[in-house]
């Protein structure tokens, strides 16, 4: 039976917590649970925000974030996102958050000096940065570069803010290492990470910190994180989680998926044979190529899942980005099949159009 994790604990969360630290960046010592990517960000930021009100920072109120940001439903995870055509009907009840203006021909480096200067100039109301590491998922599965991520943590530090990394999408190998942030050999204050994590068995998410965010919240009862869902550590959840890094460990997943992201690779390069096709970019598991303008709003992408599926895949499109992101662990008759699905989808429909 589940108990709330409230003066109480149980078996499951107390191991999983270990595994969770043994494999996440260094320094991250310190597990919050909570069931869904939205509130696995959300609590980073209150984290974020509370640490400083009482710790002597209280200015430190603000946020800073990337254009193109999604990071959950929730307001403080769509504060944090970019407002869009599916948050803008929220936009008085969300707080305010500077971000640089988006890239223009996937032109990053503008986009973090922007970023970096906003950070030297405010650093002292700056509560933390999030970010989607590497890869901006739900903006088109847009990718910048490693050394970006890596200067942006160098600045925080500099700055001494945190850093928010939200590893929903990113983490548990999908970009090929652990972590995202494992590109660039950095390490943030806090990370966030669902999804994959119950294997998508059962709705389950936390929250990484290091000692020194935990130690900010030592004291008495008003110096403790204001925050606690019924749900948060759910011992099947946790159970579950702990199976999943199982598997990681003792099938060697990160290592076995490295020639099926290979192929990947390769088969979604030549989908620039087809006209029409733009962009063609992989990385780790997760690939993806553009069919028209109009980004999430685009119906092409939504005509190539249709045909797709009468051919027996199920595609879910980002308007005019189609995207294929298939289990690490998935057999390579099936990734050739699925492979071979997208491709003949997208010829029908491009070549039909023409």
């Amino acid at each position: 039976m589940h108990c709330t994790l409230a003066a109480a604990t149980h078996e499951p969360a107390a191991r999983l917590a270990a595994e969770l630290v043994d494999v996440a960046p260094d320094g991250l010592n310190r597990v919050f649970y909570s069931d869904n990517g939205s509130t696995s960000v959300e609590v980073a930021l209150k984290i974020a925000f509370q640490y400083w009100q009482q710790n002597g920072r209280p200015d430190r109120k603000r946020f800073l974030a990337l254009p193109g940001a999604y990071h959950g439903d929730t307001l403080g995870a769509m504060s944090v996102g970019d407002v869009d055509d599916f948050t803008r009907v929220f936009r008085p009840l969300l707080f305010d958050v500077q971000r640089p203006a988006d890239a223009i021909d996937h032109r990053w480096e503008p986009v973090f000096e922007n970023l970096l200067g906003r950070l030297r100039k405010d650093a002292d109301q700056i509560a933390g940065v999030i970010v989607e590491p590497i890869v901006q998922g739900a903006a088109g599965m847009r990718m910048y570069p490693a050394d970006l991520l890596k200067a942006l943590r160098e600045e925080t530090k500099r700055a001494d803010t945190l850093l928010i990394a939200d590893e929903v999408f990113t983490g548990l190998g999908r970009t090929g290492p652990m972590w995202a942030c494992d590109h660039a050999s950095i390490a943030p204050d806090l990370l966030c990470t669902a999804k994959g994590l119950s294997g998508g068995v059962l709705p389950f998410s936390a929250t990484l910190a290091t000692d020194r965010i935990y130690d900010g919240f030592r004291g008495d009862k008003g110096r403790a994180l204001m925050h606690g869902h019924t749900f948060c550590g759910n011992p099947i959840g946790a159970a579950v989680a702990r199976e999943v890094l199982a598997i990681y460990r003792d099938d060697d997943i990160l290592e076995a998926a490295k020639p099926k992201a290979a192929r990947l690779a390769e088969r979604i390069q030549h989908m620039i044979e087809i006209p029409g096709v733009t962009t063609p970019r992989s990385l780790g598991m997760c690939a993806a190529f553009e069919v028209g303008a109009r980004g999430y709003m685009g119906t092409t992408g939504w005509q190539i899942s249709d045909a797709a599926l009468t051919l027996g895949a199920h595609l879910r499109p980002l308007g005019n980005t189609v995207y294929v992101v298939p289990p690490l662990n998935i057999e390579d008759g099936d990734l050739d099949r699925l492979l071979d699905i997208v491709r003949e989808a997208t010829e029908g429909v491009l070549v039909s159009a023409q």
